[in-house]
């Protein structure tokens, strides 16, 4: 390279360089919000209309919780403790927290800045990674999401094709361990595509992609084989050298954990069922959009399906424009047990509009009452947490929210919330900047 060139070049990278050092340093600032303090005392929310969820709605009901669980909920006359604080919420509506499944939320701040997306390793075999130690408890894309009344998150691996381990965290605490609610939660497999070769395709190319999948297939194999004799080895031998990958894989050999596959088209979907069957390991599927045309496969071996988005294109030509929005509607009617998340590309920054996903389904079908479970019961069973969380019971985790109208209408407002007994600050980045640029246009003389 010449000097002057050299030279030319120079100031381009030290402004390219300063850009990301700079992108880095915003994304590295804590948000300002602090986490809630421990309940000190009962708290009585009284004269809202009660979204139970697992049972009836309770008109001007009473919820009741103590030490950061639920212990009463029923009607008006329901006993509060004299030293209760009393929340009036007449006229409001009180629901269980929203559960968002399958989210990166946590694990990436800006997808354009690598220094802030922590959601992939290296490798195609990665059983041990842990998703709940990468979470970024400063993130400023929590305090947006939880606002909307979504406060439990399963935060789920990346990458590869054995991807992990996922958690469930609760959107808010000083750090992560704070904030993981349960872990590991299942191990997590991009299931490779299973179309066969078409005519149209370059006979070399897809030689090439068959055979891609035909070793990510026998890799996987592979690996169970390795866990179930690794595991036999340990048992037999306690001081057998510990393999922190296969030591990942024996609680879903054991069954303890599912698989989480991550799997769109009937043909993969049919053959992850497969696979799971015969090596003995419970599943659960992702995605699902083809789900409804194996239904009663799906069904008879009681395997969820995580609906991954209801507002997406059709993935096959000859679809209906509304495919997507009634695949919900069509595993209900077919007995399969679903729940719906926020897929898609910048999944992290959406979560905050996890509550339309389910809107939206029912809009095309869907019993409103079960579009909200598809996002608190549904989703709390299928991801193992239905003793904690998911509906409004005595004994559960009081992890709820009071809002100002239905959550699955855009013009509603969430005006409280709690994560075990703790009350949350709902305040955040987009709010800050909704009152900066109010008050832009007040000093202007426009009216907003």
């Amino acid at each position: 390279m010449s000097p002057c060139l050299r030279v030319s070049i120079k100031p381009a990278l030290q402004a390219a360089c300063f850009l990301v050092a700079q992108l880095v340093t915003i994304t590295a600032q804590a948000n300002p919000e602090i986490p809630g303090a421990p309940q000190a005392s009962p708290i009585a929310i009284v004269g809202a209309t009660v979204h139970t969820v697992s049972g009836a709605v309770i008109e001007r009901g009473v919820v009741v919780f103590d030490a950061g669980k639920l212990t009463a909920v029923g009607p008006t006359d329901t006993a509060i403790p004299a030293n209760a604080q009393r929340i009036d919420a007449a006229g409001k509506h009180v629901f269980p927290g929203l559960i968002a499944a399958n989210t990166t939320l946590g694990l990436i701040e800006i997808d354009a800045v690598r220094a802030t997306v922590d959601h992939t390793e290296a490798g195609l075999v990665n059983p041990n990674v842990r998703a709940q130690v990468a979470v970024n408890p400063d993130s400023e894309l929590i305090p947006v999401t939880r606002a909307n009344g979504v406060l439990l998150a399963q935060v789920t691996p990346r990458g590869g094709m054995l991807q992990g381990q996922s958690a469930i965290i609760a959107l808010d605490g000083w750090t992560w361990e704070d904030m993981t609610l349960a872990a590991p939660v299942g191990m997590h497999v991009n299931w490779p595509r299973m179309t066969p070769v078409s005519s149209w395709w370059v006979e070399q190319s897809g030689q090439q992609q068959a055979e891609g999948r035909n070793q990510q297939l026998a890799i996987l194999r592979k690996t169970f084989d390795d866990a179930r004799a690794y595991m036999k080895a340990r048992a037999a031998e306690p001081a057998t050298r510990v393999d922190v990958r296969l030591e990942a894989m024996i609680p879903v050999v054991e069954r303890k954990l599912p698989l989480f596959v991550a799997a769109d088209a009937l043909d993969e979907i049919q053959a992850a069922v497969a696979f799971c069957l015969k090596e003995n390991v419970r599943l659960v599927i992702v995605g699902g959009y083809d789900a409804p045309h194996c239904a009663a496969l799906l069904k008879q071996h009681d395997i969820p399906v995580i609906v991954n988005s209801v507002n997406r294109l059709p993935r096959n030509r000859g679809d209906a424009f509304d495919t997507p929005f009634t695949v919900p509607e069509r595993l209900r009617k077919a007995g399969v047990k679903f729940c719906i998340c926020d897929g898609g590309k910048f999944e992290a920054s959406n979560i905050r509009n996890l509550p339309y996903e389910a809107a939206k389904a029912a809009s095309y079908g869907l019993p409103p009452d079960e579009a909200l479970k598809s996002l608190t019961l549904s989703a709390a069973e299928i991801l193992g947490i239905g003793d904690r969380a998911g509906s409004l019971d005595v004994g559960k985790d009081a992890t709820l929210f009071i809002a100002d109208g239905d959550i699955l209408e855009i013009a509603t407002h969430v005006e409280q919330a709690f994560i075990q007994g703790r009350k949350v600050d709902l305040s955040n980045r987009h709010k800050r900047l909704y009152d900066k640029y109010q008050e832009k246009q007040r000093r202007e003389g426009v009216k907003p």
